[in-house]
């Protein structure tokens, strides 16, 4: 069995300009981990993924990818690291230009030079994973629903058999029955394929669906982390908080008047 965390985040620090986004983040996600990061708008969940993701650069500390220290990988190295990752962004970020069997098949083509009809054959075969017909191949976002283009977008995340899946606010936009379908096509399809998982949201419901643990993040930092179902009684006051979505308590919201 390999111990190695899948990914690993050490004293990570970002900075823009004299704010400070990211303040000494350390978290550890082993392999077959479904880890939500949770967190209100502003704390810097989509930093933390940029920075594992090498989009953005950290001022300070590490971060490790299946033992490989890519904190400031570039070039060759970076694309072969990032091959290990699958992503599913927030409202999906399909191109309208193409076709919906072009947009799974989008980083196939363009980035691992997959000849076109067996990249078609691949994106049909994802499509129907998070179940959706060959019908839809040659349709274009715009005919189909915000739940379609959300599943979509996970087929395009799955395509290249990723190791490790990012999503990004999976169920934001959505309304709540379609957001329960999202979630659930979440959990199965990571546990089918066995894969990571690192999501970020706000919303306590896809939250608790879509995971085995919850870290959260305020003011730069992780500030409990523990798993899913032990966060009722997490015992830290901005966690119960949060999870109330409830304006009284030690998180206090900026109201400009």
């Amino acid at each position: 069995m390999n111990d190695t965390p899948h990914i690993q985040l050490k004293g990570v620090k970002k900075r823009f300009g004299s704010k400070l986004v990211l303040d000494g983040v350390d978290l550890t996600i082993r392999r077959g981990e479904s880890v939500v990061i949770i967190g209100g708008s502003g704390t810097g969940k989509s930093v933390t993924l940029k920075c594992v993701l090498g989009i953005l650069r950290a001022d300070e500390g590490s971060i490790h990818v299946a033992g490989e220290d890519v904190t400031r990988a570039s070039g060759s190295k970076r694309d072969a690291y990032l091959r290990k990752f699958g992503m599913l962004f927030q409202g999906g970020a399909l191109f309208d230009s193409l076709s919906i069997w072009e947009n799974v098949a989008f980083g196939l083509i363009q980035g691992r030079g997959l000849p076109r009809k067996q990249a078609r054959e691949t994106a049909i075969e994802k499509l129907a994973m998070v179940g959706l017909s060959a019908d839809i191949a040659n349709l274009s976002p715009a005919e189909l629903s915000g739940g379609m283009q959300k599943r979509v977008g996970l087929a395009r995340a799955i395509a290249a058999n990723p190791e490790i899946l990012f999503f990004d606010e999976p169920t934001t936009g959505l309304d709540p029955i379609m957001a329960d379908v999202i979630n659930k096509l979440i959990a199965s399809t990571v546990r089918d394929l066995g894969v990571t998982a690192v999501s970020i949201t706000h919303d306590m419901v896809s939250a608790r669906r879509i995971s085995s643990r919850i870290a959260m993040l305020y003011k730069g930092r992780i500030i409990w982390d523990g798993p899913t179902d032990s966060i009722d009684n997490s015992g830290n006051p901005y966690v119960d908080q949060f999870i109330r979505g409830s304006a009284e308590g030690p998180i206090r919201m900026e109201v400009r008047s």
